[in-house]
């Protein structure tokens, strides 16, 4: 694989990609588990995934939409998407966890619509379901890199702010920290990652990147900055190795990817049972 990145341009973009991805989604997502928030990324997912089947939509209905990428349009509907979670989380004040299984279902309802006027599922969007390698152009590797820039820079900027509000929310008001506005540069932040990763590992399968390398490194580290440094390093492994099994054994990249997280996360497992054991 090595050698034929030289030779093809395809496999230069899926590897620089899945680098990108392999970071910063266990980066975003050690933040979105400590704050419990992990099943927001299966909502995103799938408001990500009713963008993606409206531009297929558009570009089989009208010929003025033929050369629009399906990654503006579902990074489009994530970020409206997490929008409305924020507002649902407003309205439902005493039951906030109402709103991700409300935009889940919105989003897979709306999905499915899309998905049925352009009359069944096609090859682009079984593609943007499950990853694939051979669709991610240099055309996404450039927003991919785009909006991971911006994902690296937002955290550096407002680290000690989401480190207070993940573990302590009440605290960090007390404090003069705009919580509100911090949350929603943070939800914002999430939708953009999980619309930019599903080239990789797919819409379904992309909340897992950002939760099994956290909860792996969670069963070993001994603090938060610990975490995060683990959490990119499974997710880096989960990724390259994906990439590298699933280009040798003919496999699908996003669900060889997840896989061995599990295999990560397991192996995680044992070592801190090992580990209580020896103590």
């Amino acid at each position: 694989m090595i050698s034929s990145m030289f030779e093809y341009e395809f496999l230069q973009n899926a590897f620089l990609t899945g680098l990108i991805i392999g970071a910063i989604a266990p980066l975003l997502g050690v933040f979105v588990v400590v704050r419990r928030l992990s099943l927001i990324a299966d909502a995103l997912s799938h408001v990500t995934l009713a963008g993606i089947a409206f531009s297929l939509l558009l570009e089989k209905r009208f010929l003025a939409f033929s050369g629009l990428n399906p990654l503006y349009m579902g990074m489009t509907f994530s970020v409206l998407g997490s929008l409305f979670i924020e507002r649902l989380r407003n309205v439902y004040k005493h039951y906030q966890e109402l709103a991700i299984p409300i935009i889940l279902s919105g989003g897979i309802g709306i999905g499915v619509i899309f998905i049925s006027l352009a009359d069944g599922f096609n090859t682009d969007l079984f593609s943007y379901l499950f990853g694939s390698v051979s669709a991610v152009s240099r055309g996404d590797l450039w927003v991919i890199i785009g909006v991971s820039l911006f994902v690296v820079a937002t955290i550096i900027l407002l680290y000690k702010e989401l480190f207070l509000l993940s573990f302590d929310e009440d605290h960090a008001k007390a404090s003069g920290i705009p919580a509100k506005q911090i949350h929603f540069i943070f939800i914002i932040l999430v939708a953009l990652v999980i619309a930019v990763s599903m080239r990789i590992v797919g819409v379904l399968l992309v909340s897992s990147l950002m939760t099994l390398p956290v909860a792996a490194s969670i069963r070993i580290a001994k603090g938060f900055k610990q975490t995060i440094s683990f959490s990119i390093l499974f997710g880096e492994i989960s990724v390259v190795g994906g990439l590298f099994l699933s280009y040798y054994l003919d496999l699908a990249p996003g669900g060889t990817i997840v896989v061995i997280a599990v295999l990560i996360l397991i192996l995680s497992i044992v070592i801190k049972n090992l580990r209580v054991k020896m103590a």
